[in-house]
């Protein structure tokens, strides 16, 4: 299967879609993350949402995508063959309870990738008051799938610094993930795939057994350093940044490895699976170095 770089800019089909706290309370309880701004509704100035709820809200128009590409001509089989295989969160605030959003996105990028070819979609949330709410850059990874040409759409992409994480590390944390964690996700979330929830599936697809969602794995990662590098307010969050370069298996032991804040509020980070490979490499979270009000 081929493709090129001629269908950069094609847009997707508006989606519009609410807020709701029973939502962004499951959310962050699925992750386990018990700051009370996503769950004391009697707190000043209410809840907020995880800053990774994005995804979750999301998720509907990447289900189906095939739907959403507003392009008859769009080569779809290359489709099925698609893995995340890279994630960004531009941050412009954290949703709320009662947001009503409109998502409206494109093909941003198509390039040649080692493995196949790497395609970004942007997906960017306005609210009521057409004001935006967060950007999304959500890259598939298409195996196998070739890139007759050198590509384009990656200057239109947010750039990260340079360097990826790397020892010394500032800290370490040890997350023992349980096994009915992808179920709890699939159910919290609403994010369903079956590689991660029937072993049937994914044994047919040539995995070894089911494995964690990559949101939920970089989703606990967020968590740790919110509560280690920006004193438990996510709302300090600008950015986050990573791509799934591994596998996790439900029940394993994940090592996340940080390399704190410098003074322009960059974080750097990686998560190693049990077997010390890379699950989540070139993390990178930008916080805002003032605390919010």
């Amino acid at each position: 299967m081929k493709i090129d770089s001629r269908y950069v800019g094609t847009p997707l089909k508006r989606y519009e879609t609410a807020v709701f706290p029973r939502d962004t309370m499951n959310f962050a309880a699925a992750i386990a993350d018990h700051n009370a701004l996503y769950f004391d509704d009697e707190r000043d100035g209410g809840l907020v949402a995880h800053p990774m709820h994005s995804v979750a809200v999301t998720w509907p128009i990447l289900e189906q995508i095939d739907a959403f590409i507003d392009l008859k001509a769009f080569p779809r089989e290359i489709l099925l063959t698609q893995v995340h295989y890279s994630e960004h969160l531009v941050l412009h605030r954290l949703m709320v309870p009662g947001d009503q959003l409109k998502i409206d996105g494109q093909i941003a990028a198509i390039v040649p990738h080692r493995a196949g070819t790497h395609m970004i979609i942007r997906l960017s949330a306005r609210d009521a008051c057409d004001q935006p709410v967060f950007t999304e850059y959500i890259g598939a990874l298409m195996r196998g799938v070739t890139c007759t040409d050198p590509g384009r759409g990656t200057d239109t992409i947010p750039a990260l610094p340079a360097e990826a994480a790397g020892p010394p590390f500032s800290w370490e944390s040890s997350m023992a993930t349980d096994p009915l964690l992808p179920y709890v996700y699939d159910g919290c979330t609403r994010i369903h795939f079956p590689i991660h929830t029937s072993r049937k599936f994914a044994r047919q697809v040539g995995l070894p057994d089911i494995i964690l969602q990559g949101t939920a794995t970089l989703s606990l990662a967020v968590k740790e350093i919110v509560n280690r590098e920006a004193a438990y307010d996510p709302r300090r969050l600008r950015s986050i940044a990573c791509r799934f370069t591994g596998m996790v298996m439900p029940g394993e032991t994940i090592v996340l490895q940080v390399n704190g804040r410098d003074h322009h509020g960059n974080v750097r980070f990686q998560v190693q699976n049990s077997q010390g490979r890379m699950a989540i490499s070139n993390g990178h979270i930008q916080l805002n170095p003032q605390e919010a009000p």
